[in-house]
């Protein structure tokens, strides 16, 4: 499983739309749906920003750890 599956699982445990953590981000929905898909590298900036709306670490997202507690 690539991380991407990991950053859907996360956005649907928090109940949002694709549209709305885009949004957040200030991404558009197409691009942040590349991100989720796999079918573009995630910016490490946006990943930072990811791990601090989900309260869980980049090496939770990225799936070196299994703990989503697992805040360094």
């Amino acid at each position: 499983m690539g991380y991407y599956r990991r950053l859907r699982d996360l956005r649907e445990d928090h109940d949002l739309t694709q549209r709305q953590l885009a949004a957040m981000l200030g991404l558009t929905q197409p691009q942040y749906f590349r991100y989720e898909q796999g079918y573009r590298d995630l910016p490490t900036d946006i990943l930072i920003r990811l791990a601090d709306l989900y309260k869980t670490s980049t090496d939770y997202i990225l799936e070196r750890t299994d703990d989503p507690r697992d805040v360094r």
